[in-house]
Parts: C-alpha cells; structure tokens; sequence
C-alpha cells in the first residue's frame, strides 16, 4: 500500500510541475509513438494496458512483459495507411529470466513516407519547369524502446509487476532535417482474481527531441525567395501521458471466454478534441473485446478516438457530430505461433480510410531432446 501511495504522490507532484510549464511543451508531438503494437490490440480497440502479456508490452505497459516466462517471445507488425502512402512497422523481443521474476526487451518502430517529391529545384532561374530537377526523399520516424519488468508480489490470488522503458527517437526529413531524442515510461500491472488493472505513464520525465537542420546555399536562396523560413535548431518536448486501465474476464463455459477491457488516456497539456475535454486535462476513452474459444480462435472489437467533428453535408460547416473509429480483428494460435488481423477505419464518417493490419507472434521454444 506504501508503495502505491508514493507513486500516487509522484505521479500527483509531476504533473502539477507539467501543468506550470506547458508552455514549452508542444501537444501533438512524437504522435507516431501512439498509433500501437501488435494487431490484436488493434482489433480491440487498442486497449492493452492491463490485459497485455506478450512482447508488445514494451510498448502498451512494460509491467506486462513479465508473463513472457520460459522462453524468448518475437512479435512482428506491419500496417499501411493513406493507401498505403504511410508505412509503419513494429518489431519487439522478449527475454525473460531463468528463474522467471524479470524479463527485458527491446522494440523497434519505424513510421515513414517514402518517395515525396522534392521541387525545391522545378522551376529554373528564366521561370521554365523543369521537371527533370525533382528528386525524392523520405519522412521517417524511428524509435527504440529498452524494457524491463518484475514481480513485485505474488500470492494466489494477487500479481502484482511493475516495469519501464528507456526509449530512444531519431527523426528525419531527407537530409533537410534531423532529431534525436529520449525519454521513460513506467507501468504497473495488478491482477486479482478475474480482474486486471493496469497503468502506464509515457514519457513521464518528458521527452525531448532536439532538432538540426541543413540546407545547402542554393537551398537557402530558393527558400528566401519563396519568403519561407530557415530554421537552425530548434527543440520539442512532450507532456506526460497516464493511461488508466481496468479489465474482467468473464468464462462463458469450458471453451469460450470474454475478456473486456476499458483504458482512459489522460492528457495534461490543455484542451484536446476528445470525450472529456477540459483545460488543462482531457480525457480519451477507449474500449474492447475479445472473445477466445479454446485459447485458439480469438475474434475481437474495439472503439476508440472519440471526437467531434464536421457533420457530412452540412454546406455551412457548423453542425458536428460525435464520431468514433471502430475497428474488428481476428486471430489463431497454433502451438508457438500466433497470427493476428486488424481492420480499422480512421473515421465512421461517409468516406472512411480502411486499414489492414497483421502481426505474428513466435513463441522460441526449445525442442527437449
């Protein structure tokens, strides 16, 4: 109970210290950083903190890579967004312990464009195009996340773990611009009976990324020409985020089971387009299911980002409507490997943007000889 008291305190102490500077925070900075892990979280809505037990741990709730027991997990995703013009993958390994109290991982993210058009050149100095002078380049956004849980209590009806992740950031734009950046996270996990709670704190020392820039001269003249500017350095921080959990299992019969599971994301850098909106903290919910039939067959749903937004139709722009993204998924276990499937949409509203999402999940088990 102490225990949980001083993180009570701590987390209590950090962010009144956040609300006094959020002036130096940017509030949608390192988004790529949410988008999640693993297609069965997607499939549900992307609620994980407290249910998680796999190698996407690192990423939903580093308290949860303790159940990663006996031996090594691998958890691979790749999804396509925008018709595919955005690209992100996600690769995570878990190694737990010998005697099966701590487990660490490593994660890996990339989100990036690939192939923009660079016509920085197009027109020549007489007002002729050019268009031999384009070239590409890529946005890419990278992160590395080292993760370590443990055990902090166990008894026959109480687990309690706890964990975090030190995560490292590289960002670039072509070779027009670079960031690098760190930050902690830290989660907790209790799991009582058929409940479990969980919650995470992402970045919850803040997490900065320091940016460089480079153009060449001939760069900088078509930019002061086009009154643009040319930035040199310059730095982001981002606010603290704490992610609540709760989730039930609900055993239907010997074969089938219910889990549910609701998580709240509170933000603490002012008004957001969310469910619970106030100044300085907003509130977004999320919600899923998952219904399992002999811990082989899984097929889940979810609801997630709530906000208003501009009716469809409405020629005045003034009405709004709340909206949601809703997403379903599937997935099958066969001895050590599991596959899963997302299909999500970005909007509900009369021209939604589909996405398909799959993972796989190796489970490194050892033969006995």
């Amino acid at each position: 109970m102490k225990f949980l008291i001083k993180i009570i305190y701590s987390i209590f102490s950090l962010f009144l210290l956040v609300n006094s500077a959020k002036s130096q925070f940017r509030k949608y900075s390192n988004e790529f950083l949410n988008i999640g892990a693993g297609a069965r979280s997607l499939g549900m809505g992307s609620v994980q903190v407290a249910s998680v037990n796999d190698a996407t741990a690192g990423y939903w709730n580093p308290a949860g890579l303790v159940y990663v027991k006996n031996h090594p997990s691998i958890s691979v995703m790749h999804a396509e967004y925008f018709a595919g013009i955005g690209k992100y993958d996600f690769g995570a390994l878990a190694l737990p312990s010998k005697n099966g109290n701590r487990t660490l991982a490593i994660s890996f993210m990339r989100f990036a464009v690939d192939d923009i058009p660079n016509t920085l050149f197009l027109v020549e100095p007489d007002g002729s195009l050019n268009y031999n002078n384009i070239t590409s380049f890529s946005s890419a956004d990278y992160a590395v996340l080292l993760s370590y849980s443990q055990i902090a209590k166990q008894t026959d009806n109480l687990f309690i773990s706890y964990g975090g992740n030190a995560k490292i950031i590289h960002r670039s734009v072509g070779s027009f611009a670079k960031a690098w950046g760190f930050g902690l996270d830290a989660g907790i996990q209790i799991k009582k009976d058929k409940w479990l709670f969980g919650a995470t704190i992402r970045d919850v020392t803040t997490t900065f990324n320091a940016w460089s820039f480079t153009f060449s001269d001939r760069e900088k003249e078509i930019l002061y020409l086009t009154n643009n500017d040319i930035p040199t350095k310059s730095t982001e921080m981002t606010a603290p985020r704490l992610i609540a959990a709760a989730a039930r299992n609900f055993k239907i019969n010997s074969k089938i089971n219910l889990l549910a599971e609701a998580n709240l994301h509170f933000t603490f850098d002012g008004k957001r387009n969310t469910l619970i909106s106030t100044n300085p903290i907003s509130i977004d919910p999320n919600i899923g299911v998952e219904a399992s039939i002999n811990n082989n067959i899984f097929l889940r749903a979810g609801a997630s980002n709530f906000q208003k937004a501009l009716k469809d139709g409405d020629t005045t722009n003034q009405k709004k409507v709340w909206i949601f993204q809703p997403s379903f998924g599937a997935g099958f276990k066969f001895g050590n490997v599991g596959i899963d499937y997302a299909f999500t949409n970005l909007t509900n509203q009369s021209n939604p943007l589909y996405t398909h999402i799959f993972s796989l999940r190796i489970d490194l088990v050892k033969k006995e000889k």
